[in-house]
């Protein structure tokens, strides 16, 4: 164990918690959830990844690190008109496709047959009303945001990652001494709370599908091209059938789906955290208990994002996902011919449901569409 191992396992785990917190409790509200049960949300999550990352790191051997699904929850921020107990319920229905992906192999061939191009632009198109949160939320406090903005711009030429945090901890700062907080309350451990699903086949169809695609084909399958990157070969039924477990286990606690991580495995998996492969596993259990005291505090961290105002949390969502917003719209349209990326993009970034079903599957089912009707034009001789 080298000092190295602990700390790429406790960055991996701010990044991965400061980063992307504030789009969960953006899902929350989405759905109507209550402060408690926002806070189950938070700590489950975070249990969640705790047991899935020591059990998949210690059992092979290779620093397989997992993570609550950002995308997934950039789409569940989007869908609107749906309950708790209703988003419960899609919830276990990806749960139980993410499942049954690791147990039925042709499942899984058959989502990797989807253009990458069309999940590209699904994925473009969920996460582009966060990116456009960010110019409303300058315009709103513009002392507040022309600051964070600067700082992300100029510390992101060095790191990203880093710059998320950055914007994060200086916009706590600013927002106590423009006095645009509201009193935190006292310090609370988490609780855990049950929501009754309830199946609705919209929902399921409208929200649970889309689920489990944007988690699939934005973090698990680039997880896994991580690992094989860094030398490993991942056991990718496995990784799938423990993390699909857990998003079914922790669903009726408002948890929505734990997946492979992608951005954050990368911190784990290179040779700065150990000059030997073979022993970077050990980043793992340190990235786990890192999230198990996190899960001890989420009521805690609830409150104190919900003590801030609404502009700072859009901000920090919304520079949080412009990298993958910037990469999936550019993969989306690289293709030949753009337009059925175009169409699953607008259509999917609209929020405009039909049928009770959203607009990421609506825009999934157009891009499709339109891929196979190019590919029915005559070739000119």
């Amino acid at each position: 164990m080298r000092l190295s191992v602990i700390v790429s396992g406790l960055t991996a785990m701010l990044v991965g918690f400061g980063g992307s917190v504030a789009i969960v409790i953006a899902a929350a509200e989405a759905v109507g959830a209550t402060q408690a049960q926002t806070s189950s949300w938070i700590a489950v999550l975070c249990l969640s990844m705790a047991i899935t990352t020591a059990t998949l790191s210690i059992t092979h051997r290779m620093p397989i690190i997992t993570a609550w699904s950002t995308p997934g929850a950039a789409l569940i921020a989007t869908t609107s008109g749906l309950s708790i107990n209703v988003a419960v319920g899609a919830f276990l229905f990806c749960g139980a496709l993410l499942v049954a992906t690791a147990a039925f192999r042709p499942l899984g061939a058959l989502v990797q047959r989807i253009p990458p191009g069309i999940a590209a632009a699904i994925l473009a198109g969920v996460l582009f009303p966060f990116v456009l949160g960010v110019v409303a939320g300058v315009g709103a406090a513009p002392w507040l945001g022309l600051p964070l903005v600067t700082v992300f711009l100029v510390l992101r030429l060095f790191s990203p990652s880093w710059a998320v945090l950055a914007v994060l901890g200086l916009g706590l700062g600013l927002t106590h001494v423009l006095g645009m907080t509201t009193p935190v309350g006292d310090f609370t451990f988490s609780r855990v709370v049950w929501v009754k699903p309830v199946f609705e086949t919209g929902a399921l169809v409208g929200l649970g599908l889309p689920l489990y695609l944007v988690t699939v084909a934005s973090q698990s399958l680039p997880g896994l091209a991580v690992l094989r990157a860094s030398g490993y070969a991942p056991p990718s039924g496995p990784i799938m059938a423990v993390t699909g477990l857990a998003s079914l286990l922790s669903a009726p606690f408002a948890a929505h789906t734990t997946s492979l991580a992608a951005i954050t495995a990368a911190i784990c998996t290179g040779p700065d955290t150990h000059p030997d492969p073979r022993k970077r596993w050990q980043s793992g259990p340190v990235y786990a208990l890192g999230y198990a005291v996190l899960a001890l505090f989420g009521a805690w961290m609830v409150g104190l994002i919900a003590a801030v105002p609404p502009e700072l949390v859009a901000i920090v969502a919304g520079v949080a996902l412009l990298g993958p917003f910037v990469g999936s719209a550019a993969m989306a349209f690289s293709g030949r011919d753009p337009l059925p990326a175009a169409a699953a993009f607008v259509i999917t970034a609209s929020g405009v449901s039909a049928f009770g079903v959203g607009a990421a599957f609506w825009g999934l089912v157009a891009g499709i569409a339109l891929g196979a009707l190019a590919r029915l034009r005559p070739v000119r001789p």
